[in-house]
């Protein structure tokens, strides 16, 4: 969805398609327009990426397919600005990470570093359907839409920062 369209811009259209029912399709953002607040707003109103027109066709169809996959992509520099926001911000501190076992709080960071469920599953040593399921009930437990969500929420609470053990690799084919 473009972010600037004529009568409805794509925030708000987003933020309605997201309000449709309980599973809403998922939304892609695309602009030229390079803009922290157009990243927040469209990701808060529930998108599942957002890119820039200018990316290449294979970035585009990589965010898609990660979309449809329940994952997240963010183009780099948009990312990079919203975790150095966040980084900069005080942690709020959250007592929803008390509902998770030790085990889904070890998938939740290797989920907000941007790992896979492949390579979470790998990392962890347990098959990747076990990694999905973690993934799935860490996003319920926590009331998180998406993984985009999940990495807003762990730079939010302190949970991770940015070079502590980041994972390697993982851009932009970690979506794998």
């Amino acid at each position: 969805m473009d972010v600037r369209m004529p009568r409805l811009n794509g925030i708000e259209a987003t933020r309605r398609v997201a309000a449709l029912t309980p599973k809403p399709p998922r939304v892609v953002l695309l602009t030229t327009f390079d803009l922290d607040e157009y990243v927040f707003d469209g990701l808060l109103a529930g998108a599942s990426g957002f890119l820039l027109k200018h990316a290449p066709p294979e970035e585009i169809l990589l965010a898609v397919r990660a979309a449809a996959a329940g994952d997240a992509l963010v183009s780099p520099g948009p990312m990079r600005r919203l975790v150095e926001h966040f980084v900069r911000g005080r942690p709020r501190q959250s007592a929803d990470q008390d509902r998770l076992t030790d085990r889904e709080r070890e998938v939740l960071v290797l989920m907000v570093r941007g790992l896979s469920n492949a390579a979470i599953a790998r990392s962890l040593v347990i098959g990747e359907t076990t990694a999905k399921t973690h993934v799935t009930r860490i996003l319920t437990k926590l009331q998180l839409r998406d993984r985009a969500h999940a990495v807003i929420y762990g730079y939010e609470t302190g949970l991770v920062r940015p070079g502590e053990g980041g994972a390697p690799g993982t851009w932009p084919s970690g979506t794998s």
